[in-house]
């Protein structure tokens, strides 16, 4: 073996100091054994990256996982944003990484290419990829997270995001204070997204980058609609300035019963949540009330989504 130089040495070292590092939080229940092992598989593989992954078991102690793989057992159900707010501060990087158990990530270069979006444009915080299923040839609309959604490999500026997959830059997340821990689930994906933009950084949907997720009614939960609207509610109270908070709550209520008008049976529930939404508190005890600036709300509409709708 030829011994290497002192220059040799000197380009390993600042590859290394280059190489993006990523904390990543995987979050599950361990209802999903082998779509689990699949995603960490993903993540092994990924190329020109440098990892530091934490599976948090949400009431469940996780075992079975690859060397290397950190845990975090949570002892009961916290929800899915505080579930992975709790993972954060047990790995290191530059760069953050969200996965849901039941997703993956189908290309082996997916998070240096992550890395390099976030390196040539620093005023993007959030990145959202495609999401699709290759075992499947429907593409649920909800997955392109805009108002007129065009073609899914289009890229642009977002405000929200599908959770199942998303990066960030670590100090962008900290600065957003991270995942709304009250939601427990249901648009958690738009408040982070506002809260991005609301620290001086764009979300932003890349077409060019892809993900897995199998294709799942997100109905299946049983409090689906309590907590689609009650948590719509809390969006515009814990986020928005008077009158903009009204206006996105009047308008958002105004487009539900009209699409709702053939699933009548869904709306008592539905109103349940909304109730909820005015009447229960919306903030955790401890955690900081902060709302978006007048200048975010404007900067967001002319980036494309006035928060009215």
């Amino acid at each position: 073996m030829t011994p290497r130089t002192s220059r040799q040495e000197s380009l390993i070292d600042q590859q290394e100091i280059a190489r993006p590092t990523f904390g990543v939080v995987v979050l599950t229940q361990g209802t999903r054994p082998a779509e689990l092992q699949r995603g960490l598989e993903s993540l092994r593989v990924q190329k020109g990256v440098q990892l530091d992954i934490v599976v948090v078991g949400n009431a469940w102690d996780p075992v079975g996982l690859p060397e290397g793989v950190a845990t975090l057992a949570l002892p009961h159900n916290v929800g899915i944003p505080a579930g992975r707010n709790a993972g954060v501060d047990h790995v290191n990087g530059e760069f953050l990484f969200f996965l849901d158990d039941d997703a993956w990530l189908i290309d082996d270069d997916f998070l240096l290419n992550c890395a390099q979006a976030f390196r040539r444009d620093p005023t993007i915080g959030m990145i959202q990829p495609r999401i699709e299923d290759p075992d499947s040839v429907d593409y649920p609309q909800r997955w392109i997270p805009r108002l007129r959604k065009g073609s899914r490999f289009k890229s642009s500026n977002v405000f929200s995001v599908v959770e199942m997959a998303v990066a960030l830059r670590r100090e962008v997340f900290d600065a957003t204070l991270g995942w709304p821990a009250p939601f427990f689930y249901a648009h958690e994906g738009i408040e982070l997204a506002w809260r991005v933009w609301g620290v001086g950084s764009r979300t932003v949907y890349l077409g060019h980058l892809r993900a897995g997720h199998p294709v799942i009614d997100p109905r299946r939960h049983a409090d689906y609609f309590t907590k689609n609207a009650r948590n719509r509610v809390w969006l515009a109270r814990r986020n928005l300035p008077w009158p903009v908070s009204w206006g996105y709550v009047g308008s958002w209520t105004l487009v539900q019963l009209i699409r709702w008008r053939r699933e009548p049976e869904n709306l008592k529930p539905w109103f349940a949540g909304w109730f909820d939404g005015w009447t229960q508190q919306p903030w955790a005890p401890e955690e900081p009330r902060r709302k978006l600036s007048w200048s975010t709300v404007v900067r967001m509409g002319r980036a494309g989504r006035w928060p009215l709708i």
